[in-house]
């Protein structure tokens, strides 16, 4: 794919954020890499994801601060100052059809309330994002346990919940809050009005449990059991093969389900199963309940074969399936350029060479350009110049009072 230089959908746009960890960083990333001017303000010392890792073996930077603030532009201030707070506030709420909207994640910050912004500003746009909708703290790895799903994971015979490594729910608040804040801002364009949007980690985790029916099969049916790798509902589960590779196939079809039989050459095997058991192998649900003789009867195929040859057979008949891979080996796709164009290496000032992303949105079938994450109040004297109209004199004034830093 392409990688396009052309204006983004939101050339023009300036946004204040005032996050840390994940899903404020990534709503403020996604509009970034859609062309806004995202302004990221920070403690002068650092918000507390200042140096999460991972760390770069390079520079002992922080490789996840980086990741999620690309393209920004950033603004160190003490904001735990009257002065400093007031700087914050007038980025926010400064004038403009193309300003006056915040994305944030501070609880508690009554300067900063919704009330506090519109007398300042009446049309603002106001994103808050927290843990709860009571304002209770929370984050991924709390919500995640309350949600119940670590006792739906991991291996059939584990006693303890197994919790997960990706934090889901921080990334689809993200995504969810920048969609939010795009509607307010057509709502403005139309309106004139401004709106204050709240989005909370535990209600996007329980909008999803419920959305996919989790809540009510659990009502109905008392939970779920663990299920180890077995897809729940469907047939999947993975394979060894004989020099030791894994694979995962997947058959959520009856299409699917039939190139599976086809290429194992186990048609006949399955046939008298059915008979024998009275059971439709083309539906789903047959193919759930019944998966362990299934994969009885596919397991010693996959064990007799190498991997060039499983592949080559599954790929021959347009199977759904995939190899168990390492990161490094994504690494190395992308090293040899194999690997899909969101990817790109980044000169990131302060660490070097980098494997970033553009945004996964392709525009015309074409990735957006790359960009590195500024250095913690690297653009402080050239945005309160610009956009508050500060002059040197005054610049230097809050420098020297510990007001700002560079």
């Amino acid at each position: 794919m392409t990688e396009h230089q052309a204006p983004g959908l939101l050339d023009g746009l300036r946004v204040i954020e005032f996050s840390s960890f994940v899903a404020g960083p990534l709503g403020g990333m996604t509009l970034a890499q859609l062309g806004a001017d995202v302004i990221r303000v920070d403690p002068i010392n650092g918000a507390p994801d200042s140096h999460r890792w991972p760390l770069s073996a390079k520079s002992n930077r922080s490789l996840f601060w980086d990741g999620l603030n690309k393209g920004k532009r950033s603004v160190a201030i003490d904001v735990r100052s009257p002065a400093g707070q007031e700087l914050l506030v007038g980025l926010a709420a400064a004038p403009g059809p193309q300003g006056g909207i915040l994305i944030e994640n501070q609880p508690g910050r009554s300067w900063l309330a919704p009330e506090a912004l519109r007398q300042v500003r009446s049309d603002c746009i106001h994103v808050h994002i927290e843990g709860h909708a009571d304002g209770r703290p929370a984050v991924d790895y709390t919500i995640n346990p309350e949600m119940g799903v670590p006792w739906m994971t991991g291996p059939e015979n584990s006693a303890g919940p197994v919790n997960h490594v990706l934090p889901a729910w921080d990334l689809l608040t993200g995504a969810t809050a920048s969609i939010g804040l795009l509607a307010a801002l057509r709502h403005r364009d139309l309106t004139g009005e401004g709106r204050y949007i709240a989005i909370s980690l535990a209600d996007v985790a329980l909008a999803g449990l419920a959305s996919m029916g989790w809540l009510t099969e659990a009502e109905e049916r008392g939970g779920r059991d663990r299920t180890g790798n077995y897809l729940y509902g469907a047939y999947g589960i993975d394979f060894a093969t004989r020099d030791g590779e894994r694979v995962m196939v997947v058959a959520l079809t009856g299409r699917q389900w039939k190139v599976l039989v086809q290429a194992t050459g186990t048609a006949a095997v399955f046939a008298a199963l059915e008979t024998a058991l009275d059971i439709n192998l083309a539906d789903e649900g047959d193919r759930y309940i019944h998966r362990e003789t299934l994969t009885a009867v596919l397991k010693p195929w996959f064990a007799a074969r190498d991997m060039e040859e499983v592949e080559r057979a599954l790929d021959g008949v347009g199977a759904l399936w995939s190899r168990y891979r390492h990161p490094s080996e994504v690494v190395a796709d992308f090293r040899a350029g194999t690997s899909s164009g969101v990817l790109a290496e980044v000169d990131q000032p302060g660490t070097g060479p980098v494997i970033s992303s553009r945004s996964p949105l392709r525009l015309d079938a074409g990735y957006g350009p790359t960009a590195s994450a500024p250095h913690r109040g690297e653009h402080t004297e050239q945005v309160l110049s610009e956009v508050l109209g500060l002059t040197a004199r005054e610049l230097g004034k809050l420098r020297n009072d510990g007001v700002i830093g560079t």
